[in-house]
């Protein structure tokens, strides 16, 4: 049984899909104006890791993730600059040619992380339309209104506004800075833009369409409700962020879905905790942030992120430090080899008996639990790695767990089963021979046999250790 926290009604609930055998998931993409940050991709871990989890109970996902290339201001409250134009300007650029690079860098990234790229990638520039309908019901519901300069939602109108973050309308419309309003024609401090218009500031935007209220372009907010509803209706089941989204993106995406519509736009709403750097919020804009090649620049592959990530729930902050990370490298070294020494005795093995007598069950079950208690990914990393050190579990059973618990984590465990430990590879054939011949002694209960050969493999360098499951052999040296 799946249970989730919906951060709407801030409690766990049972999931139930609105089908009984598909989910509809939409994960909030990036704003393709620089290169993700650590922070992002955190975020961007546990979407992976739901998708991973809805798929492993049996459902059929379809998830949709937009990315944002027009229509995202450098304030989230409608001022300052477009992203993409003052990355264009930065990197004297057009805005195309920044969006392009950028989400190509952005799925590297992702593919990097072992992260599914989603099915559907939305831009946002190719859903135009969507956008400009879902303003055109607003305006014919009321909500909305026009002034000389741009189209704004009404937040008096939709007295539910501010719930997902907590806050009744009164204290969203205290919180609101009036100085911050730049249109004397706005109603509200707290209403924020549908459409703007290719005038004033904007006169000279890169990017515009044609619209009942002149050239312009769509707010930031307006996409991902436009798109949400155009692939996956509305409702739908599951709508995920960064929790830097709770008190206005996605406030704003629920006010004008279901203002326009009358039916909520997600039954869930699921948030990823901030990733801090020297205990404070990562961000471009506070210039205090890492990316994906500032970790491979330092020899660190980028699944030990990955596993850094999944050590943390995802509902709590986790602080990035370097020697963090590198812990997280050695730990993810450390399962590497534990597994590469079972696949390797599981062939030196083979043609001997290698039932256990310890049951696997319980620890699958332990798992499932655990991923089934709201993704808790830091108790199921525990859970395999107590698996792996259970003696009398027979190594194929192991070996099988743990590819299924991989299906969740992510880790390429399962590549790493085809590998042989660097250690393994110097063995000599001869010292393997006689490894697996005293196995087969031990087997049979043939102990001076058995003891004679452990005998011969120590004068010639070796050590061999013993397990319900089988034996490993080192260098005396690394005993």
């Amino acid at each position: 049984m799946l249970r989730l926290y919906n951060t709407l009604g801030r409690k766990l609930e049972i999931f139930k899909p609105l089908k009984k055998t598909s989910v509809g998931l939409y994960t909030c993409g990036p704003t393709v104006y620089n290169y993700a940050h650590i922070g992002n991709l955190r975020t961007y871990v546990f979407e992976d890791i739901l998708e991973r989890v809805l798929k492993a109970d049996g459902y059929r996902v379809k998830r949709v993730m937009n990315i944002t290339d027009v229509g995202h201001l450098t304030s989230d409250a409608d001022e300052g600059e477009d992203k993409l134009e003052k990355g264009a300007k930065r990197e004297n650029k057009s805005v195309l040619e920044i969006a392009k690079f950028y989400t190509e860098a952005f799925l590297s990234d992702i593919r990097a992380l072992n992260i599914a790229v989603p099915k559907i990638l939305a831009p946002a520039t190719q859903f135009i339309p969507d956008q400009v309908a879902l303003v055109e019901q607003l305006m014919k519901k009321g909500v909305a209104y026009e002034t000389s300069t741009a189209v704004y939602f009404d937040v008096t109108k939709f007295k539910a506004y501010g719930k997902l973050a907590g806050q009744s309308l009164k204290d969203k419309m205290t919180a609101a800075r009036k100085e911050v309003v730049t249109d004397p024609a706005k109603r509200n401090p707290a209403d924020f833009a549908l459409w703007f218009k290719r005038v004033g500031k904007f006169a000279n935007h890169m990017l515009h369409w044609p619209s009942p209220w002149g050239e312009g372009f769509p707010g930031w907010h307006v996409e991902c409700s436009a798109i949400g509803k155009h692939f996956l209706g509305q409702p739908f089941d599951i709508h995920t962020g960064g929790v830097d989204h709770i008190g206005t993106h996605h406030t704003n995406e629920i006010a004008q879905s279901q203002a326009a519509y009358g039916v909520p736009l997600a039954r869930y709403w699921m948030h990823g905790e901030f990733l801090l750097v020297e205990r404070g919020k990562m961000a471009k804009s506070a210039g205090n942030f890492y990316t994906l090649a500032d970790i491979k620049a330092r020899g660190i592959p980028p699944l030990a992120f990955r596993y850094l990530a999944l050590g943390a729930h995802y509902r709590s902050r986790l602080n990035f430090t370097w020697e963090s990370l590198e812990a997280a490298q050695n730990g993810l070294q450390n399962l590497y080899n534990k597994i590469h020494q079972l696949s390797w005795d599981l062939k030196e093995l083979r043609g001997i008996d290698l039932g256990g007598i310890v049951n696997a069950k319980p620890y699958e079950n332990l798992f499932n639990r655990a991923i089934n208690n709201d993704l808790n990914t830091p108790m199921a990393m525990s859970i395999m790695q107590t698996l792996l050190g259970v003696n009398g579990i027979s190594i194929p059973e192991k070996l099988t767990l743990i590819k299924k618990f991989d299906r969740v984590l992510g880790l390429d465990l399962d590549k790493s089963m085809k590998l042989v430990p660097s250690k393994i590879k110097k063995i000599p054939k001869e010292v393997r021979e006689l490894a697996k011949k005293r196995e087969e002694y031990r087997r049979s209960k043939q102990f001076m046999q058995a003891d004679a050969l452990r005998k011969r493999i120590g004068e010639l360098g070796y050590t061999v250790e013993d397990t319900p499951q089988g034996f490993s052999l080192c260098p005396l040296h690394q005993k």
